[in-house]
């Protein structure tokens, strides 16, 4: 039976100091129960000494020094896994909030994962298809990397992120595929608005769901993608599975995270946020990738919205970092009614040149990328110049440049949040707007594709 303390000497907002603690260690689980037999749990911050600081995951209210009992429990946050967990939806501390019972789990497992080792890993190389023309196309996603959304307030990531978890799969094979989806910080509405989503496609069948809403304590948040990143291990790892992990908002866990260091009295970094924060991101991103030996694999996709639209924002910046490119969701795109909004030239797939070609999508993919990106490139230099010239003084090629621009963002990018377009129709699409353009200014494109391709 774990020792009991009477020996609360403080509490300040979230934090509690115990003291007079004997072998109790650092992120170890604690519980508090107050006179009324009311029970609260707690993890460990800090030792210092015999004085243990620790954070509640509840509300401090109620909380009478005199009175009130602490055991530490010897261990630190576990989840209960199970491939039951799969249709269902937890709380951030994995607890069941659907109204369905509670996990019988296969095994309990610690929250902070174990390392993979680098020599373990396999390469990234197999396609995955999320349905979404401008990620398929041009930003492949491959199984085992993180790929990150960067979006900013009011844009319609959330959207996105359903659309993905509702239409990815890994072509050509039968494997099971699954997503663990973690939402952090955000509104009931948000929340209701996935698990009603999932529901609507089914969707919700082979997806994991951790919901942790804006009015839960921020400890909790930090919690939630371990959670998530846990049962995602398990389902991969010891259920060959392939897995994709949704994390959305990172920005949300990254002002937890500050919270909880400003509440410990910690030395800021840049803009205030703890100093450790990008080994703290990495710890987390890192637990995806495929490992030598298994068929399962965790690819990731976190989602964080940049304040103020700032790309140099810590948050951003560091994930930026870590992780394998970026889909960058634009404004302006968003005010001309570009859904999803992805702006395709700042955005970037650093694998992406592994998951295409024969055999994988089509031998002529890299080609018509190559050229899809430069003919947009030079019809926004001359939508630019028409803005500050007007259009009579473009030449007739400028012209059709302007034209192509138009029509890739409104028939490529643009495809709304219902539609699942298969890699085929991604490439066709691609192939009509090309035919736009003369076929001597299709340079990037390899002749023999050209014959097969290119009517005129």
């Amino acid at each position: 039976m774990p020792k009991e303390y009477r020996t609360i000497q403080e509490v300040a907002g979230p934090l509690m100091l115990v003291t007079g603690v004997e072998n109790v260690t650092y992120d170890e689980l604690g519980e508090i129960e107050l006179a009324n037999g009311e029970r609260r749990r707690c993890k460990v911050l800090e030792i210092n000494g015999s004085n243990a600081l620790v954070q509640l995951f509840e509300s401090s209210t109620g909380i009478n020094l005199s009175n009130s009992r602490v055991r530490f429990l010897g261990r630190s946050m576990e989840l209960g896994v199970s491939e039951d967990m799969l249709g269902r939806v937890f709380d951030g501390l994995g607890r069941p909030m659907d109204g369905g019972p509670e996990i019988l789990p296969e095994a309990r497992k610690d929250i902070n994962g174990l390392p993979m080792n680098p020599a373990a890993r396999a390469y990234p190389q197999e396609f995955i298809q999320t349905g979404v023309s401008a990620i398929d196309g041009l930003n492949t996603l491959v199984r085992g990397q993180k790929l990150p959304i960067f979006s900013a307030s009011g844009l319609p990531h959330a959207n996105l992120a359903a659309q993905i978890a509702r239409q990815a799969k890994v072509r050509g094979t039968s494997e099971p595929f699954a997503v663990v989806f973690a939402a952090m910080g955000i509104t009931f509405e948000e929340a209701n608005f996935f698990v009603e989503s999932f529901r609507e496609s089914g969707a919700i069948e082979r997806t994991v769901l951790f919901v942790n809403l804006a009015n839960d304590p921020a400890v909790e948040r930090i919690a939630t993608p371990r959670m998530a990143l846990t049962a995602a291990e398990f389902l991969a790892f010891e259920k060959n599975m392939h897995v994709l992990v949704i994390l959305t908002d990172i920005t949300n866990y990254a002002d937890a995270l500050r919270e909880i260091s400003a509440a410990r009295k910690e030395v800021p970094g840049r803009r205030g946020y703890p100093g450790y924060m990008y080994t703290d991101l990495a710890q987390m991103y890192e637990r995806a990738g495929r490992q030598k030996g298994r068929t399962g694999s965790i690819t990731m996709i976190p989602i964080l919205s940049m304040p103020e639209d700032d790309k140099t924002h810590p948050i951003p910046d560091l994930t930026g970092y870590i992780t394998e490119g970026q889909i960058i969701l634009s404004r302006d795109l968003y005010r001309k009614n570009v859904a999803p909004p992805i702006d395709v030239l700042p955005s970037l797939s650093r694998l992406k040149d592994k998951g295409i070609g024969e055999g994988k999508t089509r031998a002529d993919h890299a080609n018509v990328m190559n050229q899809l990106f430069a003919a947009y490139a030079r019809g926004k230099e001359a939508k630019e110049l028409m803005v500050v010239l007007g259009e009579a003084a473009l030449t007739a090629l400028d012209k059709k440049y302007a034209a192509f621009a138009d029509a890739f963002e409104s028939e490529y990018v643009s495809q709304g949040y219902t539609a699942n377009r298969n890699i085929e129709e991604t490439m066709e699409i691609g192939w009509k707007l090309l035919r736009m353009l003369p076929r001597t200014e299709l340079k990037r494109i390899d002749e023999k594709y050209l014959d097969m391709y290119y009517e005129e």
